[in-house]
């Protein structure tokens, strides 16, 4: 049996933050991730553009080796995701996303059964955090923000600014507007975990605020134990590789603020596919 590196797939540098996290739980087996940055962002492109985009770096990272591939993208777990899973998987391959895992387990934090969701656009739009939390949980209600100064607020690695707590405390007062029994809120993008102690300073003491990074590598770990047909074909070596559709010298230079550590990438080109 030919065994491969499990792949990463985010539209840029938030995907290195559940990345880390996976890397954290599960260090002994063999990473590549792959950063669409060229082409990115996808929060405000089409479904069919992103479902293309996903499908074109899911397959390049078939074609690198991978048997498994996570989508550390929210958007493009939004968008494409069941997509691919449903039409276009190669015998053999699995493709998972970011919002299941941490749609199944919701429940477990909140008390009042009012969720907050804050997320890029694209995610607001496409209804699947809503969707999936009332097919897992139906008593929840949801509640949506969008927050689209977010993520260039991230990667322009300015998380303190007097203008980000500005920002920031708008979009936490427009979400927690819409209810006073929100008692949890999920930052549905994986940019947001490194504006956490920026939210914090903006959200009531008594609201739990809940990052993806964590859920996901424990799902994960959950997903390798029920399916040992997987996890066999998953390389054992604890080695990253990273890869981005654009400048590689900037994309290291950028991923250490997410990932923690140096990040030496290289470039790749994503083809099309039918």
């Amino acid at each position: 049996m030919n065994q491969g590196p499990i792949g990463i797939f985010d539209s840029g540098f938030g995907g290195l933050t559940v990345f880390k996290s996976i890397c954290e739980r599960l260090p002994q087996y063999d990473y590549i991730y792959l950063g669409d940055n060229a082409r990115v962002p996808y929060g405000n492109r089409s479904f069919e553009t992103v479902y293309q985009y996903t499908k074109e770096c899911v397959f390049k990272l078939f074609e690198m080796g991978c048997p498994l591939v996570i989508v550390a993208c929210n958007t493009a777990s939004a968008k494409a995701l069941r997509s691919i899973q449903q039409n276009d998987l190669p015998p053999g391959k699995k493709v998972l996303g970011v919002i299941r895992p941490t749609t199944e387990i919701i429940d477990q934090y909140t008390k009042t059964g009012h969720v907050g969701i804050l997320a890029t656009q694209g995610t607001v739009r496409s209804e699947s955090y809503k969707i999936e939390i009332q097919r897992f949980h139906p008593q929840i209600v949801v509640h949506q923000h969008a927050c689209p100064v977010w993520v260039p607020l991230v990667e322009n690695n300015d998380l303190d600014s007097e203008g980000t707590h500005f920002f920031v405390k708008e979009d936490v007062e427009a979400l927690l507007s819409q209810s006073p029994e929100i008692d949890t809120i999920l930052l549905a993008c994986t940019h947001y975990p490194l504006l956490l102690p920026t939210i914090q300073a903006h959200t009531p003491k008594h609201i739990k605020l809940v990052p993806q990074g964590d859920l996901v590598a424990d799902s994960l770990v959950e997903y390798l134990q029920r399916h040992p047909e997987v996890e066999v074909q998953c390389r054992r070596g604890s080695t990253y590789s990273f890869y981005t559709t654009d400048d590689p010298a900037d994309f290291g230079e950028k991923a250490k603020l997410f990932f923690g550590q140096e990040v030496i990438a290289f470039h790749t080109i994503v083809e099309a596919v039918d």
